[in-house]
């Protein structure tokens, strides 16, 4: 029984399933880089920048962003070699499948699952915050009752804010899921010119910021820490880099989109690796500006670089509506496209028989997904509606890092039991570059709170209960093996 749990998926069963596939093969190598940019420029800089400077690393959040990109990058570069491989839409699920077998497979995919749902749910707070405060400056004031979280999570506990819904939050993640029914091509494209709008405004933000930086605001760069493992100091450093690493999850999900790519083999990897270097540059420049201009302990709101503009004065007042409206439109690609990689992460999982055969049917008319984008943006949207954003992005953080672990720990695997297997890319210095990226991850995973690894638990108890009950008895790479033993 225990060995059965780790039956795997060849690499001739992956390209036969990737065949038969009915989803449309429309991106090509600008959509794809454009798609990682697209969802790695969002959240971390319009959002999550501001939060982890604010409780956790003060101005050294550049290095913050600096520990989670090293990371990533070594965690990307095994990504780039499996896409070169195995070019379907299960990323990292695929991947454990393809390496250690079915039952770790389920659990990365229940964990992408995790990590993307609550992802574009966070993202969607922050654009809730942009919009209101743009609406606020054009005299449009929407009760707090609609555009804030009911619920708030501290120290001590939870509370109720009074609020009944996160309006904003909840139209946004309705209005992308429509969307993505309604075509691929069509979500790349809408995508392609935010992605345009957004580099802009960030590149104005940092050019005229950065005559408003006072550099007394970087003193200390390195606050000291206040006893507590995550409030500053390295540790805090050390924290800020995992709750920020939420914002490079971009480049995993190119990988998803494989199944819908030209040239997956070649594209993909390039996506991934170039993705992640222009978004890095960027990250640390805008977090350098922006506590720069503004004393860290300010920061800790939803809409970061609209509070430092304003706190830069009358100078730069200009630039504050564009920067709301690019962060507005930034944020709606981003939701969009982790919307884009849950479904498929669900529709992979459903072909393959672990989830019900209804998630892995495609339309008729636009052949997506569009079941599971359904669902998706059901879930979403609830869970933007009613949770903070700092608790939605914490259990973000500590699913991405879990799925880049078991990435890096699958592709020393699969050089070993696949060693003459074409390789379009190679990850140079294995088992080095895999076993770095694993430890980098696991030191940030284990600089998360107690809170989100206890839910990250209860997460994973529900996915073993719909294992256990559904997905062993319905896996389609099960039933082939049967078939085949019984002939």
């Amino acid at each position: 029984m225990i060995k059965s749990l780790f039956i795997r998926k060849s690499l001739a069963q992956i390209e036969t399933q990737a065949e038969e596939s009915s989803l449309r093969k429309h991106l090509n190598l600008t959509n794809i880089i454009l798609l990682g940019i697209g969802c790695i420029i969002g959240a971390g800089i319009f959002v999550l920048t501001g939060t982890a400077a604010a409780l956790h690393a003060g101005p050294a959040i550049a290095i913050s962003f600096i520990v989670s990109a090293f990371g990533c990058l070594l965690a990307g570069l095994c990504y780039a070699e499996f896409a070169s491989m195995i070019p379907v839409s299960g990323s990292a699920y695929t991947y454990g499948y393809a390496t250690m077998g079915e039952f770790i497979a389920w659990i990365i995919g229940w964990d992408l699952i995790l990590e993307y749902l609550f992802g574009s749910a966070t993202v969607a707070v922050g654009w809730s915050g942009y919009v209101t405060s743009f609406l606020s400056d054009i005299g449009l004031q929407l009760p707090a009752s609609i555009c804030q979280s009911p619920f708030i999570v501290d120290a001590s506990g939870w509370h109720a804010t009074g609020a009944l819904i996160n309006f904003p939050a909840v139209f946004i993640v309705a209005l992308m899921t429509t969307l993505l029914v309604v075509g691929i091509k069509e979500s790349a494209s809408f995508n392609n010119i935010i992605v345009l709008i957004k580099v802009t405004v960030i590149l104005l933000f940092i050019g005229f910021g950065i005559a408003h930086i006072n550099v007394d605001n970087w003193t200390p760069f390195i606050p000291a820490n206040t006893g507590s493992f995550s409030q500053f100091g390295w540790t805090g450093i050390l924290t800020g880099a995992a709750v920020v690493f939420f914002a490079y999850i971009g480049f995993d999900a190119v990988s998803t989109t494989a199944q819908e790519a030209i040239n997956p083999k070649r594209d993909i990897p390039i996506g991934i690796l170039g993705s992640l270097v222009v978004c890095t540059i960027l990250y640390v420049a805008v977090s350098l500006v922006m506590t720069g201009i503004v004393n860290y302990k300010d920061l800790n709101v939803s809409a970061p670089i609209a509070v430092a503009i304003d706190a830069a004065g009358k100078s730069l007042r200009w630039l504050s509506p564009i920067i709301k409206i690019g962060a507005i439109a930034g944020l709606s690609s981003v939701v969009m496209v982790l919307l884009l990689a849950q479904s498929r992460i669900f529709y992979t999982m459903a072909s393959d028989g672990l989830l019900w055969k209804s998630f892995a049917k495609t339309h008729p008319k636009f052949k997506t997904p569009y079941i599971t984008s359904i669902v998706t943006g059901c879930f979403a949207a609830l869970f933007a509606g009613l949770f903070p954003i700092g608790l939605l992005g914490e259990l973000v953080s500590i699913g991405t890092l879990l799925a880049f672990v078991i990435v890096s720990v699958g592709l020393i695997i699969l050089r070993k039991t696949e060693p003459d297997a074409h390789r379009a890319f190679r990850t140079p210095f294995v088992p080095l570059v895999p076993i770095l990226g694993a430890l980098v991850c696991l030191v940030q995973m284990a600089s998360l709170p107690l809170d989100t690894w206890i839910r990250l638990l209860g997460w994973m108890a529900i996915g073993f209960i719909i294992y256990f009950t559904y997905g062993i008895k319905h896996s389609r790479v099960r039933k082939e093996k049967q078939n085949n033993q019984s002939v």
